[in-house]
């Protein structure tokens, strides 16, 4: 248990950094981002049981991870409309989001986002955060847990939409793993909805 608490404090860490406002000028945002995807990578790797083997898979994980794509990006594309309807600070909150990747070569991120920071994010918080948790706390206070976690390392941000966007993917991928406990469909699902959300269709 002492390397998951130390494991999501590096976590907490490194998204301070990305972040915070007292950190965040002073480093680029996407190369911190992939050196980030692989401390999560490592840390994973080297003290998951059985690492290896989450990795197994068949043709309908892929599908389910694809399907799941698609049902996140609706639903944020309809609380999207909704939050803008709720609150006058939603579009330039959004808006504040996508400026991250202003000046950036989309091709560059694209492929950073499915090939590494998708990925390196489900291996670290589904397969091994909350697959660690799961064995001593049970699946519900392992997912829950997981995805405040989750939720907390974008609290510095101070940007109320990234904050809840998190809660509901924390809780959206959480929930796949664990009635689906395939970590493949965790990966494929994370990482088009990256790309799409960020790159291919925008949610603005």
């Amino acid at each position: 248990m002492k390397k998951v608490i130390f494991a999501a404090f590096t976590a907490a860490l490194l998204w301070f950094v990305m972040f915070s406002p007292w950190t965040k000028d002073h480093v680029n945002f996407w190369i911190t981002m992939g050196f980030s995807a692989l401390v999560l990578i490592s840390m994973s790797y080297f003290w998951s049981e059985n690492f290896k083997r989450q990795f197994s898979f068949s043709v309908k994980d892929i599908l389910i991870g694809v399907g799941s794509a698609v049902v996140l990006y609706g639903i944020f594309y309809i609380g999207d409309i909704l939050s803008k309807l709720m609150f006058d600070f939603a579009a330039g909150q959004v808006a504040n989001i996508y400026q991250m990747k202003e000046g950036e070569n989309e091709l560059y991120l694209g492929l950073l986002l499915i090939l590494l920071v998708g990925p390196a994010e489900e291996i670290f918080w589904r397969g091994y955060i909350q697959r660690s948790l799961e064995p001593k706390y049970g699946g519900w206070t392992a997912m829950i847990a997981t995805a405040l976690i989750y939720t907390l390392v974008h609290i510095w941000s101070f940007n109320f939409m990234l904050i809840m966007s998190a809660l509901v993917c924390g809780i959206f991928w959480g929930l796949l793993y664990k009635y689906n406990k395939n970590l493949v469909t965790l990966i494929v699902s994370h990482a088009l909805w990256d790309v799409s959300v960020f790159v291919l269709f925008p949610i603005l």
